[in-house]
């Protein structure tokens, strides 16, 4: 148990310190949007807000993964997070709650509905785990803890292969991810950790019976880069640093899927004009996390700060593409101008 709690506040330390672990690319960027200077529109008009599970978000923002154990520091970054995202009707999902099957204390990180009591809260634990004695059982106390819409479950298999502890046994996966798609009451949401979802991989999760896809491709933080930090041997998660798919071509290798599963697009999100170009690419929702980790450590307001620039610039992206609505945006590729990927 110690090991797991220590990790994660090495998690959050390293990424606290921001630099190196962050790779920067600005994939985004490549992506160029039809300016309107004649919107025929009032930017009073512009109204964000959308459904997602059948609740109400004020834009489709979820906060992304970050943390979670009995650390005092820790359980306070997910309780300003959770009244933050209460406060501005906004999505959490909070990181991985192994930690709970170790040691009951952790409890009190993930116990957050009192926090945020209408708010779409995404429990979270390792698909890989249900490799190493997680199973439904597990899956159902995450859920009912967090008193969770849904339950994130991640695949990491880059990070793990780093890790100095990591668990490396993905094989047979995709049957018991589909027992747990088949048998929880709730929704499941696979999720990569920073390097990307192939095609391939969706063909195999939608056979296992999976509705809900987190991206999260490369381009943000990088996990490799944080595991080599932790490492006595950082040679192998430097290298590996920029391996992935970026979080646009990702979306992009999704289009033939958009009809048979919901995408979320994280990895490498900075920002709310990456949030309309994703929901342009056909994400109906968009994660950030390293963001709001300074801000939730510092408070709620600090918190709710970040989450209302983000909505303004996402907002003002809209007017500006002469979008007054959601649907104006999501998946509307006649708004993108050019591409520039040479």
């Amino acid at each position: 148990m110690e090991n797991i709690n220590q990790r994660k506040l090495d998690h959050i330390n390293i990424v606290s310190e921001g630099g190196a672990i962050d790779r920067r690319q600005y994939y985004f960027d490549r992506i160029h949007l039809t300016h309107r200077a004649l919107p025929g529109l009032n930017l009073s008009q512009i109204d964000p807000s959308t459904k997602f599970m059948g609740k109400d978000l004020s834009f489709p923002l979820v906060i992304s993964s970050m943390t979670g154990g009995i650390d005092s520091e820790l359980i306070q970054i997910n309780r300003n997070l959770a009244k933050a995202a209460e406060a501005e009707g906004v999505a959490l999902a909070v990181g991985s709650q192994r930690v709970l099957f170790s040691d009951a204390m952790a409890r009190d990180s993930f116990d957050l509905r009192g926090y945020a009591p209408t708010a779409l809260l995404f429990g979270n634990l390792g698909a890989v785990q249900l490799n190493y004695e997680m199973g439904f059982a597990d899956c159902e106390a995450a859920i009912k803890i967090l008193d969770a819409d849904a339950l994130y479950l991640h695949l990491n298999p880059l990070q793990e292969a780093v890790q100095p502890e990591g668990d490396t046994d993905f094989s047979g996966l995709r049957s018991k991810i589909a027992v747990i798609v088949q048998t929880l009451k709730k929704p499941v949401i696979i999720k990569e950790v920073g390097a990307g979802i192939s095609p391939e991989d969706v063909e195999h999760l939608l056979a296992a019976g999976v509705k809900y896809i987190d991206i999260s491709g490369c381009g943000g933080t990088s996990w490799s880069m944080v595991e080599s930090r932790r490492s006595d041997d950082p040679e192998l998660g430097e290298l590996f640093a920029d391996w992935g798919i970026p979080t646009p071509l990702a979306l992009r290798m999704m289009k033939p899927y958009q009809h048979e599963v919901t995408m979320i697009s994280s990895g490498g999100v900075r920002s709310g004009i990456d949030m309309a170009k994703s929901m342009i690419l056909g994400a109906s929702l968009c994660g950030m996390a390293r963001p709001f980790l300074n801000p939730a450590r510092e408070s709620v307001d600090a918190v709710r700060t970040v989450i209302r620039r983000v909505k303004r610039e996402f907002t003002t992206a809209m007017f500006l593409l002469g979008t007054e609505r959601i649907d104006d945006i999501k998946g509307n590729e006649g708004l993108i101008l050019n591409e520039d990927w040479n």
